[in-house]
């Protein structure tokens, strides 16, 4: 897995902000709810812009660190959750002490891990009976355009490990155990702007040569012209939150 395309998005991270969808509540509720009475310490590892840690925020008494490679990402996420401490690590590298989370969670960031050494280093730091949470919001291509918007714009390491052909899910490795999945249908009206955001956000085009993202644009702009998709006019964009929840043994 390419590292430039991993560590990519700090440069497109107000593209980030606006194009990427939040995640659902009841989504992000059920990844928690085994966790042992009275926890409150949660990390969100990969935060990206915070678009999970806002949702974690919104929880009774908990108490949020936020942790991602990218600068520039934690930038753009202390202005959107202000409060948040913010630390700059990784899954296989965190910058927090032994058994001193209740709970892990990574939204749209467990394929850009390695899962053996991510899975002992958050075992290091989340105590036993607590929660590993992995969280991934996927378009719904059973919608005849989009998939044709996923193949204009080429599809990514998350969209293949989570629901590719054949894959059985994102790998978890031990002290984790008990591992569950669920997912929700739902839709996000865009615009077409946000959806060119939400394009220019993917590391395949934040990564790609100058001429080939303008070609991507065309022809997403044919897509939308045909769609009847212009001015401030929006479409219901379907997605599926894929989430898996694992106990720390």
């Amino acid at each position: 897995m390419s590292t430039d395309r991993a560590t990519s998005f700090g440069v497109e991270a107000a593209n980030y902000e606006a194009g990427r969808p939040d995640y659902p509540f009841e989504a992000v509720s059920w990844m928690l709810e085994s966790m042992p009475h009275g926890s409150r310490r949660i990390a969100d590892v990969g935060a990206g812009t915070g678009k999970l840690t806002r949702v974690l925020a919104q929880a009774p008494d908990a108490e949020v660190v936020a942790v991602d490679p990218d600068v520039a990402m934690l930038a753009t996420l202390r202005q959107s959750v202000p409060g948040v401490p913010t630390f700059q690590g990784t899954a296989e590298r965190m910058p927090l002490p032994d058994a001193s989370l209740d709970a892990v969670v990574l939204g749209q960031a467990w394929h850009w891990v390695d899962p053996a050494a991510a899975s002992l280093e958050l075992g290091r730091v989340v105590r036993t009976g607590g929660v590993l949470g992995l969280i991934w919001n996927i378009r719904d291509e059973r919608t005849e355009w989009v998939r044709r918007l996923t193949d204009i714009m080429h599809s990514s390491p998350a969209e293949r490990m989570v629901n590719g052909p054949g894959s059985d899910g994102p790998r978890i490795d031990a002290p984790f155990t008990r591992i569950e999945k669920h997912q929700w249908d739902w839709t996000r009206a865009m615009s077409r702007m946000q959806l060119h955001q939400m394009a220019l956000s993917r590391s395949y085009l934040i990564t790609a040569p100058a001429d080939e993202r303008e070609e991507i644009m065309r022809q997403m702009d044919e897509l939308f012209d045909e769609l009847g998709l212009v001015g401030e006019s929006t479409i219901d964009l379907p997605y599926v939150t894929h989430a898996f929840r694992a106990v720390r043994a």
